[in-house]
């Protein structure tokens, strides 16, 4: 062989090797990656809630969408549009008549032209991250996708979508900027896996009237949006197929889809925390699918498992119990989340009923914190993505309190007990009737919508709640007035053992007069205080 054929053969050689290198490069890369794919089963064995949301307790979220944007008709204008008798659910009453002044007949002018007219002109994230930041909040959440199908993120796989109708833009990305920008974990809310039966009025017709059997637009077909501000868009891939033609495989189809749309909102947005609607995982097996894709990106990005999912999930210790417009009965070891929002409706509307203000917000957090647990307010933004003058005022005492108290709240954990002189409104309830006073107390005994709201007997002014942190136990008075308060639980004798008190101070410094006895800890809780809410107390020497 002469010595060209040999430079060549030597560099052919050389080839043939590199190429090989690299297909087992590829092959061990791929088989690594496969290896890593872990189930969910996998994932969650040694999985422990981030400190980031364990010690945050306090949390805001955005429950707004294409729903916000009707002036009246409740929470689930959507639904309640198509239906002239909404029976026992007062919440959607006045959806169908103001939809008819406000759009139209929902057999021409549906809930795809109310999408089409929510324009959210007014919506600036980068503020509203900043003021929820200020007054206190360690985490956010947007609504990405509601009961209505339609995605409030740039999806790959529902054209029904923000970016291409209404407000045309990417709602869900837009406020994880702004999130990342203000440092604040964010997470994001789906309430989708029950359309397909909370759609059906949209297939249905007026029952009376002049359109009496006129089909409503959720039987509209693709082809008839030809020419129309809709064209190419299918009414069925947001009101689902007319029940008539949903056949098992087009149910299967919708649920693939369902878990690629939710792969990518947690991949694509690389969310901290994902929050379900309902109960369970949603569909059974696909909902944990996405849970488990969640947390295999936590792991492949931060190199442990940094993200948390949470729902109405009881049976399963990776996922974050969730109690609605409500709080534990008891200290709950495992992390929880209690959610509430202002009004009856969750979503903004004029003839709203406000169900909280600053004060019974308040009580809910301290009651919340003190079981282990943390408060996610839902805020009702305006359809045009401001704050409404009065919900901002609410927020602003809040704020004001958390900022003053912040030490009893983030990162604090529950004591031996939750609360002392507990209660309370039972114990003053001599005056109510007997009917009230029963619900009172299946009220009490209950989680889910447990929650005590204006309408409430107050607190008396002796009911407490507790949290630690390191050595020191806070005590939130509820329903403070002047005068002397006593705690059994703070008795040397009591059940719980406390050490002997050394101080009782106010979260301003304020050394307060005390004295522990063998049955109660007594002490002044003075007229000038840091809040007219709930005032916080520091107490050493007890734990």
């Amino acid at each position: 062989m002469n010595k060209r054929h040999s430079f060549f053969y030597a560099i052919n050689s050389r080839l043939k090797s590199v190429v090989y290198l690299s297909l087992v490069i590829l092959c061990a890369v791929d088989a690594y990656g496969q290896e890593k794919e872990k189930s969910w089963t996998e994932l969650k064995q040694n999985y422990e809630f981030p400190a980031w949301y364990t010690e945050a307790r306090f949390g805001i979220w955005l429950h707004w969408g294409g729903q916000s944007q009707p002036d009246n008709g409740g929470g689930w204008y959507a639904r309640h549009m198509y239906m002239q008798d909404v029976g026992g659910q007062t919440f959607g009453k006045d959806a169908y008549p103001d939809h008819l002044k406000q759009y139209g007949h929902p057999s021409k002018s549906g809930y795809k032209e109310v999408l089409q007219s929510w324009k959210a002109e007014k919506l600036n994230p980068d503020a509203l991250m900043k003021y929820f930041k200020e007054m206190g909040a360690k985490y956010f959440m947007i609504l990405a996708v509601h009961h209505d199908h339609f995605d409030d993120f740039n999806s790959t796989y529902q054209k029904w979508n923000s970016v291409n109708i209404g407000p045309k833009r990417d709602i869900v990305g837009d406020f994880r900027k702004s999130a990342r920008k203000y440092n604040m974990p964010f997470g994001v809310s789906s309430h989708d896996d029950r359309y397909l039966s909370w759609w059906l009025p949209a297939f249905g017709s007026d029952s009376s009237g002049p359109l009496k059997g006129v089909p409503y637009d959720g039987n509209l077909t693709k082809e008839d949006g030809k020419g129309l501000w809709w064209d190419g868009l299918d009414p069925a891939d947001l009101y689902g197929m007319p029940p008539a033609k949903r056949t098992p495989e087009w149910i299967s189809d919708m649920k693939k889809t369902w878990v690629l749309r939710h792969k990518e909102l947690v991949t694509k947005y690389d969310v901290d925390m994902l929050w379900y609607d309902g109960y369970g995982f949603p569909y059974g097996e696909p909902g944990k699918e996405v849970c488990r894709t969640l947390f295999e990106n936590s792991l492949k990005k931060n190199g442990k498992i940094m993200a948390v999912a949470a729902g109405k999930i009881s049976d399963d210790d990776a996922i974050v119990k969730d109690i609605e417009c409500g709080t534990s009965n008891d200290i709950n070891p495992k992390p929880w989340q209690g959610i509430i929002t202002t009004s009856s409706g969750w979503f903004y509307k004029k003839d709203r009923e406000m169900v909280h203000n600053a004060r019974t917000i308040i009580e809910m957090m301290a009651d919340v914190n003190s079981k282990n647990g943390n408060l996610l307010l839902n805020v009702e933004l305006l359809p045009t993505g401001s704050l409404s003058a009065d919900e901002k005022a609410i927020l602003d005492e809040v704020g004001a309190w958390v900022n003053k108290n912040s030490a009893a709240i983030y990162a604090s954990k529950p004591w031996k007990v939750y609360g002392d002189n507990l209660n309370s409104i039972l114990k003053r309830a001599t005056n109510i009737a007997n009917a009230d006073l029963e619900a009172l107390k299946k009220q009490a005994e209950s989680e889910q919508f447990n929650q005590r709201t204006v309408k409430s007997p107050p607190y008396g002014n002796d009911e407490v709640r507790f949290t630690t942190k390191g050595n020191i136990l806070y005590v939130f008075v509820l329903n403070p007035i002047e005068g002397e308060i006593g705690l059994p639980a703070l008795g040397l004798k009591s059940q719980q053992l406390p050490g002997k008190i050394k101080s009782v101070k106010m979260m301003d410094g304020k050394r307060i007069t005390f004295r522990q006895t063998d049955e109660k800890l007594t002490f002044s809780i003075p007229a000038v205080r840091p809040s007219k809410y709930a005032a916080v107390f520091e107490v050493k020497g007890a734990l």
